[in-house]
């Protein structure tokens, strides 16, 4: 009798093994074999991290093994499985590599493929093309569309964690509850004594440190150190966790009124204000966006208070960003005064606090959680309702959307719910961060994802005019080695522009992206259809990109820059200077976070600055969803290509006082899991 020889391999996370009975079947051109239970005698099967191999015996040869179906029945209790692969050899000699990388859930099977990906056109037998669509089928079940809410991006159907498919959830949800991990921070950070001190103001600049953490040598002590100076204000729009709002200044806005006699003073090449911005020398941060946005008032003992600032910014003969003019509000007039650096110490230092307090809330619920977790989950979405683990941009895709749909439902349970965690220290939480992002999706178009365009359209791309933009700089070099990997692997599968416009899958993609997830919005332009092998790559570039270098650069230097309390104030509890001359020592203090809503701050950009266990940076593919040697190839050309960049960052960075790696390769998550 023919034997063929099963090896299955249990995953090592916690609760992986199983108890319960597996069987298999081998389905073959020739035939199948009988259904078999996996079971060694003596011996405890399927333990977490096992690898065991069993023998299959058949009345006749099968032929080629096309699918292998694996089925769970309960032993005594339910106790689910996560299979990682299983391998057949064949009586003549020849392994078969069929991926899994899997959950089975109760009494549950699963049918695989071998590892090689095909286009849903190189499929020629009826019985993989049905296989590969009752596998979509059964997804599309389950991976369903939701609205969270009017006029965002959609989401995954599922009000909390343990809803969610056991495939996508965290391996321990409580590794991920946001309110044990703040918790944990502000006890780890020892500042639960201030926790539940609410309206308590802190004394003065120097009372802050009693919450701060010096790590030595670390960015936020020379923050701490430095934050009031002009050129630290400044430095933060290339290179601090928002570096996406700064842009090239070509006309001033009506509603920015700043003369030549404002800031002649700060002006350093003997030219007017026109003759400097026309020589390119000035730069714009607006955050009009905040206009109108209602601040928090789920505390009815604390009036809380947002500003919709503009900044006009310089850059000097040293090549230093500086900040020459402010103004907090959109609308000018006598009661909305334009602040300058000739004005007093404290009108100047307050008008910066309120331009920062507007870019923490830009940063956090835009430039983090709208354009990298929200976008990165409607691609996630789409891909497991239209491409089947076959398609090779599933395997592509799979790394980078790891725990995406599962940190974002945990969110919306947790974090940015109503009377969620967002809602205790932040100006914009109860309701105000929702209306920013039905805001901001009006300017969210797919040209705005791609890296270069990005930084092309705010007119910052030029090296020479700002030369200490390392986000760009190091963006674009993650970007063009994203993309050239990429390339590699849609040239191996698409071999023109008709193949890739033949692939039905591909295109239901990137439809449902525009379609659903995107809710068809008119000025998203967001591609419903793909004509080229350039555009897949880019499209692809975009969805790798966000999810793991963006994400990186706007997510992980949370603690660098924000745990400076009045460097990133979460919330403002006095309204926006009317006049100038008022501010002194004792208004910004009672402006700044009381110390509950500090403490609550510093342990939110504390656990969210931290890597999570057994990361996954970019280039890493321990799960070999790929068995196929030439992308295997592109892999370890990307891995030398992104081990490059980070040497040469790492270069750049020695000696300095402000290095920048939050686009170092290798602290580049693969996606979006924190």
């Amino acid at each position: 009798m023919p034997s063929y020889t099963v090896t299955v391999s249990t995953g090592s996370q916690w609760f992986a093994g199983t108890d319960d009975y597996i069987y298999i079947t081998l389905v073959g051109t020739e035939g199948c074999s009988e259904k078999t239970l996996l079971d060694k005698a003596l011996y405890n099967d399927f333990e977490r991290g096992a690898v065991d191999s069993y023998a299959v015996r058949v009345e006749e040869n099968l032929g080629d093994i096309l699918l292998v179906k694996i089925e769970k029945k309960k032993y005594w209790v339910h106790d689910d499985w996560y299979c990682k692969y299983i391998t057949v050899k064949t009586p003549s000699g020849d392994y078969i590599e069929f991926p899994c990388f899997l959950w089975l859930v109760g009494d549950n099977e699963v049918v695989l493929r071998d590892g090689r990906a095909f286009l849903p056109q190189d499929d020629k037998t009826s019985l993989v093309k049905r296989h590969r669509q009752k596998e979509l089928e059964a997804r599309r079940k389950t991976y369903r569309w939701k609205e969270w809410q009017p006029g965002f991006p959609m989401s995954i159907d599922a009000n909390r964690h343990k809803d969610l498919p056991r495939d996508i959830q965290f391996d321990s949800e409580k590794g991920v509850d946001f309110v044990l991990n703040y918790s944990k921070a502000i006890e780890n950070l020892c500042v639960n004594q201030f926790m539940h001190m609410f309206q308590s103001s802190w004394s003065d600049f120097g009372d802050f440190e009693r919450i701060f953490v010096r790590i030595q040598n670390t960015i936020s002590e020379y923050v701490m150190q430095h934050w009031k100076e002009d050129f630290m204000f400044g430095y933060q729009f290339l290179n601090g966790c928002n570096p996406v709002v700064i842009q090239k200044c070509t006309k001033l806005p009506e509603n920015f009124p700043v003369t030549d006699e404002m800031v002649s003073v700060s002006l350093e090449r003997d030219l007017t204000l026109q003759e400097e911005i026309e020589a390119g020398n000035v730069y714009i941060a607006d955050y009009e966006v905040l206009a109108d946005i209602k601040p928090n008032s789920t505390d009815p003992c604390t009036l809380q208070y947002l500003a919709a600032p503009i900044c006009l910014i310089y850059k000097n003969i040293e090549n230093k960003i500086l900040p020459i003019a402010i103004q907090l509000g959109q609308t000018p007039g006598k009661n909305n005064p334009i602040f300058l650096p000739t004005d007093s110490e404290y009108d100047w230092l307050l008008a910066k606090i309120w331009v920062r307090s507007a870019d923490f809330h830009y940063h956090q619920t835009i430039t983090h959680l709208l354009r990298t977790h929200l976008m990165t989950e409607v691609f996630a979405v789409a891909m497991y309702r239209q491409l089947p683990a076959v398609h090779p941009v599933y395997k592509l895709l799979i790394p980078h959307i790891r725990f995406t749909m599962a940190i974002n439902t945990k969110a919306r349970e947790q974090l940015i719910c109503e009377c969620g965690i967002f809602d205790k220290a932040n100006a914009t939480g109860g309701g105000g961060h929702v209306q920013m992002i039905q805001k901001a999706m009006k300017s969210l178009t797919f040209r705005s994802l791609c890296f270069p365009d990005m930084i092309k359209s705010r007119g910052v791309d030029d090296q020479k005019e700002l030369p200490t933009y390392f986000y760009r700089d190091d963006g674009y070099q993650v970007w063009e080695a994203t993309k050239s990997f990429v390339s590699d692997v849609v040239h191996i599968y698409y071999t023109s522009d008709e193949t890739l416009q033949e692939d039905e899958e591909i295109q239901a993609f990137v439809k449902d992206v525009c379609s659903f997830g995107m809710q068809d919005f008119d000025h998203c332009e967001f591609p419903k259809f793909l004509k080229s092998r350039e555009a897949l790559i880019e499209y692809l570039t975009v969805i790798v990109f966000t999810a793991s270098a963006q994400h990186a650069a706007v997510n992980f230097g949370q603690y660098d820059w924000c745990s400076w309390i009045p460097n990133a104030p979460s919330t403002m509890r006095r309204p926006p200077p009317t006049q100038k001359g008022l501010a002194n020592v004792n208004l910004i203090i009672e402006s700044l976070p009381d110390r509950g809503r500090s403490s609550w701050h510093l342990g939110a950009v504390w656990a969210l600055s931290q890597y999570q266990e057994g990361e996954l940076y970019l280039g890493m593919y321990p799960d070999e969803h790929f068995i196929e040697k030439p992308v295997k190839a592109a892999m370890e050309k990307f891995s030398k290509q992104l081990a490059e960049i980070s040497g040469s960052i790492k270069l750049r960075n020695d000696g300095k006082k402000l290095p920048y790696y939050n686009m170092s390769p290798d602290k580049i998550p693969n996606s979006v899991a924190v």
